[in-house]
C-alpha cells in the first residue's frame, strides 16, 4: 500500500447530484434530511457568528489597536549625520543602509534639518525638509528627490 492507492472508505462519499425531497421512495423525501422544524430546518438559517441569541464571540472579545492602511513607514535622519561621508559623495538610500546609517529602508527616507553639514554631498532620497535642503545647498551640495 502506498499514497497513490489511497481512496475514501466504501460508502463514505456521496454523489453531488443526489436529489433531496423527492418523495419517500427516494430514501430522502418529506423533510429532505433536515429533521423536524427548528432553525436548521428553515431556509436562510445560520447567520455567520450567530450563537442562538448569546452574545457572539466577536462581540465578547475586546477590540485591540488600529493599523492605518494608507500610512507609510518613513525613516527620518538628520542632516548632521551626513557628515560621516566623504566630500563629493553621492548619498543614496542603498548607501545609507549598507553603511549602517539606517537600520531599515522602510517606505522611504527623509532628511530633516537638525544639525549642521560641513561636507559637499549629492543627496538622492525620497523626501527632504526645506531647512535640510537649504543646509545641503549652502554646503555646496545638491539635493534630488527620487
Amino acid at each position: 500500500m502506498d499514497l497513490s492507492t489511497l481512496r475514501p472508505a466504501e460508502g463514505s462519499t456521496h454523489n453531488d447530484n443526489f436529489r433531496r425531497g423527492r418523495g419517500h421512495g427516494s430514501g430522502n423525501g418529506k423533510t429532505a434530511g433536515k429533521g423536524h422544524k427548528g432553525q436548521l430546518a428553515r431556509s436562510g438559517h445560520k447567520k455567520p457568528g450567530f450563537e442562538g441569541g448569546q452574545m457572539p464571540l466577536y462581540r465578547r472579545l475586546p477590540k485591540r489597536g488600529f493599523k492605518c492602511r494608507s500610512s507609510k513607514d518613513i525613516v527620518a535622519i538628520n542632516v548632521d549625520i551626513l557628515n560621516r561621508f566623504e566630500d563629493g559623495t553621492e548619498v543614496t538610500p542603498e548607501m545609507l543602509l549598507e553603511t549602517g546609517t539606517i537600520s531599515k529602508m522602510g517606505d522611504g527616507i527623509k532628511i530633516l534639518g537638525n544639525g549642521d553639514l560641513t561636507k559637499k554631498l549629492n543627496v538622492k532620497v525620497n523626501a527632504v525638509s526645506e531647512t535640510a535642503k537649504k543646509k545641503i545647498e549652502e554646503a555646496g551640495g545638491s539635493v534630488e528627490v527620487i
